[in-house]
């Protein structure tokens, strides 16, 4: 415990699954978190759970004048920013034939031109020597139906990352990236299923990963606690993939 003892913390999309489940272990680790989203009611039920005065603030990546505005509060209550988890994003599907140009600006708009400028726009609310973790995704390395926009944007984001840190090496910000594979999170529940359809799904999934199992959120959880603390510090650039062996098997 206490490896983020006084670190200023802040995680877009902390308001559910994977960056909800990182914000309270950052709490827990000792950091002062601040989470971002874009529904209001979720985000005061995330920062009840996270505790310890979490500062939740609505701020949609797409909205540029929302993220100074998120960041400047953070800045006001918090201080200058230590860590800058970049979990907001979305998956959306569809096959080659049918995607609309709708669709397609969506998803690039959010996960891509999203993160580049979640990061730009905090550059000067970042402390020198602060760490930087995307959220990828296992999907960037591989064909999958249906997925052509998503997986590119998650290839995208793990680019951003080398150059990003390529930019900022002079103020010794790391920018590293997490990518999950199949992990058990509400977005499934957001589907419009049933609580056994959504069963079924994620058992489905499980067999395409060698443990068969989805990952869960604390693993996830993890991951970020290791890039945004002192025991990555060697690492730049660079990417973990969490995904059961997925990739590798």
């Amino acid at each position: 415990m206490g490896k983020l003892n006084n670190k200023v913390a802040v995680i877009t999309g902390g308001n559910s699954g994977i960056g909800l489940a990182t914000a309270i272990l950052f709490a827990k680790e000792g950091a002062k978190v601040a989470i971002t989203g874009r529904d209001e009611k979720t985000l005061q039920q995330a920062a009840q759970e996270i505790g310890d005065d979490a500062v939740a603030i609505r701020a949609d990546i797409r909205d540029l004048s929302t993220l100074e505005t998120a960041y400047q509060r953070v800045g006001a209550q918090l201080g200058k920013v230590d860590i800058l988890i970049v979990n907001a994003g979305v998956f959306k599907g569809s096959p080659l034939a049918g995607y609309t140009e709708e669709l397609f600006d969506e998803i690039s708009d959010i996960n891509f031109k999203g993160t580049f400028f979640t990061i730009q726009k905090a550059l000067p609310y970042l402390n020198d020597g602060a760490s930087i973790v995307i959220t990828g995704s296992a999907a960037s390395e591989a064909g999958l139906e249906g997925a052509s926009a998503y997986s590119a944007t998650k290839a995208a984001v793990r680019s951003l990352a080398r150059n990003f840190s390529a930019d900022l090496l002079a103020r010794g910000i790391r920018v590293n990236v997490l990518s999950p594979g199949h992990v058990d999170t509400p977005i499934h529940e957001r589907l419009g299923l049933s609580d056994e359809q959504v069963i079924a799904l994620r058992a489905n999934l499980a067999t395409t990963v060698p443990i068969k199992r989805g990952g869960t959120l604390e693993e996830m959880a993890g991951g970020y606690l290791f890039l945004a603390s002192n025991d990555s510090t060697f690492m730049v650039g660079a990417e973990i993939v969490m995904d059961g062996g997925w990739q590798q098997l």
